[in-house]
């Protein structure tokens, strides 16, 4: 890899912004395509504008071939990041396991002696409301949100700061009659149909969990579902 090249690469990961390296195993010159240049081939090259994408998505390598040319496309990813509002039992579940799969984990609650470091060891504690944490956390395309509180003063904040970011996974504790609830005043303080529908409520893959552990697994199952990209 030429010096420029390495420059760039390492400039959009400081920039924590998802690009692909394009490298022809025939010796020619190296790429570093982003979302600019991807919007451009989406008319230009729709073949290779897609499978950059299906890298990012995988966040695999693959190799795409045209006319006898190998190109290998390099995947880097900001890393991936999971945001728990509310520090209760099964958040302490969910962060150790989140963190086992490569999460960078925050947890965020005002309730400020729930924030004990032992009980979340190398998370990041966040002792504000929702609206301010999420300002400066800034969720991404690779950010993943939890809201574990059941208490609408807490959630129902959080969700109008995420619901306008681009984060992959927005899930919320509940039962069903507490999710109809939640879309209720969420209809009512503006927030549109498309937005209600991005939440998966109640939170988790329906696999019948009772205890805090379980239904960690569950949460972080349809995490990675979503992640993944996959149908089951």
């Amino acid at each position: 890899m030429r010096r420029g090249m390495a420059e760039a690469l390492l400039v959009a990961r400081r920039a924590l912004r998802p690009v692909v390296l394009v490298t022809p195993l025939d010796g020619g010159a190296q790429r570093l395509l982003g979302e600019t240049e991807l919007e451009l081939l989406v008319s230009t090259d729709p073949e290779l504008s897609a499978a950059v994408r299906e890298a990012l998505r995988s966040d695999r390598a693959t190799v795409f071939t045209r006319d006898g040319v190998e190109q290998l496309l390099t995947p880097h990813n900001p890393p991936l990041r999971l945001v728990v509002v509310g520090a209760v039992h099964i958040s302490e579940a969910l962060c150790a396991m989140a963190r086992q799969c490569g999460y960078a984990v925050s947890v965020i609650d005002p309730r400020s002696a729930f924030l004990r470091p032992e009980r979340f060891p190398g998370v990041e504690l966040i002792g504000q409301w929702p609206q301010q944490a999420f300002a400066q956390l800034k969720p991404d395309a690779r950010t993943a949100v939890v809201l574990l509180t059941h208490d609408p003063k807490i959630d129902d904040p959080a969700l109008l700061a995420v619901l306008p970011t681009q984060a992959f996974y927005v899930g919320a504790l509940g039962s069903t009659r507490t999710h109809a609830k939640r879309l209720e005043r969420l209809a009512a303080a503006g927030v549109g149909e498309a937005d209600r529908a991005r939440i998966h409520g109640p939170a988790g893959l329906s696999i019948g969990a009772r205890t805090p552990a379980e239904i960690a697994v569950s949460v972080l199952a349809q995490v990675t579902a979503e992640l993944r990209g996959s149908k089951s």
